[in-house]
């Protein structure tokens, strides 16, 4: 028997049945759902990040979800982890089981194997990078930082400005930085992980059926209410998130309903099948691979594995 606290942890790709079966396990083990998906955390997103319903959140206690306001462009995994670990240590010290569910695994790495000591980016910096079409910033990286240039997809916006920003900003790659990760929790408790994954074909019918619910049932204005509100910057994480720019496009006129609803669908099964192939590969060997789709059978091997 374990000697240190359990944490369960359910993750896998968008639609596949992660928030319920949390939820479920929850109101049977007295669990605590924490969220750890990336689209979740903000308050403007309810439907589109497919968030806890009000009804949902009273049957069991819920954190970290709809907390962050959207103008709020520094929100990141690592102040996201300092705030999983409270909430985890928190439901720990109360006799509670915490339940991780979400599907960014940046969150889940960066919570449980720590963070790369990156110091802040000088500002200006930021700013020219964050200017700069992507082209040209991998074209830069790849004078700075070709290791980094090499690996990165040429169109990966996000991902090669963070690179660039680090190294110009501190003289170092960001792998060097992430080599040297402190803190986190996987040495102080026992995860007991479930990833879902099941069948493609299903899971890419459910991300469809769901998209066209939230395009039917309170996304569309949603995303009025969010670029009403005339705060939110250009750059802004939750401009980003599937089905906002592409219901925004509609909302002005550049797409119609169904061609946004087309590419909205487009961009969750890209989404999902890089979720899918990231928890496939990914995690660690010893993470539970589940690819039933019977909630009974998966809470069963949960509250197994939970008691071993």
């Amino acid at each position: 028997m374990s000697v240190k606290p359990r944490v369960a942890l359910i993750a896998g790709p968008t639609a596949s049945g992660k928030s319920a079966l949390a939820l479920a396990l929850a109101e049977r083990c007295g669990g605590t759902v924490i969220n750890a998906d990336a689209s979740q955390v903000y308050a403007d997103l309810r439907i589109l990040s497919a968030r806890p319903s009000v009804e949902e959140e009273v049957r069991a206690p819920h954190r970290l979800f709809g907390h962050v306001d959207g103008a709020d462009t520094a929100y990141s995994a690592a102040r996201w982890a300092v705030e999983a670990t409270a909430a985890i240590d928190a439901v720990h010290v109360a006799g509670g089981l915490p339940i991780l569910v979400g599907g960014t695994g940046l969150y889940l790495r960066t919570l449980i194997d720590g963070i790369a000591p990156v110091p802040a980016i000088d500002p200006d910096i930021r700013a020219t990078v964050r200017a700069a079409p992507v082209a040209e910033n991998h074209a830069r990286l790849a004078e700075c930082d070709p290791t980094a240039a090499a690996r990165l997809n040429r169109a990966d916006t996000t991902r090669i400005a963070r690179a660039l920003e680090v190294v110009l900003s501190t003289g170092r790659p960001l792998a060097d930085w992430q080599a040297e990760r402190s803190g986190g929790i996987g040495a102080r408790v026992d995860v007991v992980a479930t990833l879902l994954l099941p069948p493609r074909d299903w899971l890419f019918a459910r991300c469809g059926t769901r998209l066209e619910v939230m395009f039917d049932t309170g996304g569309v204005p949603e995303v009025a209410a969010l670029l009403a509100r005339g705060d939110i910057p250009p750059d802004a994480p939750v401009r980003r998130a599937i089905g906002v720019p592409e219901i925004a496009s509609w909302l002005v006129g550049n797409l119609t309903r169904d061609q946004a609803l087309a590419h909205a669908a487009a961009a969750t099964r890209q989404y999902a099948k890089r979720q899918y192939t990231w928890f496939r590969n990914q995690p660690p060997a010893e993470w539970a691979r589940m690819h039933e789709t019977q909630m009974d059978d998966q809470i069963r091997e949960i509250e197994i594995r939970l008691h071993d």
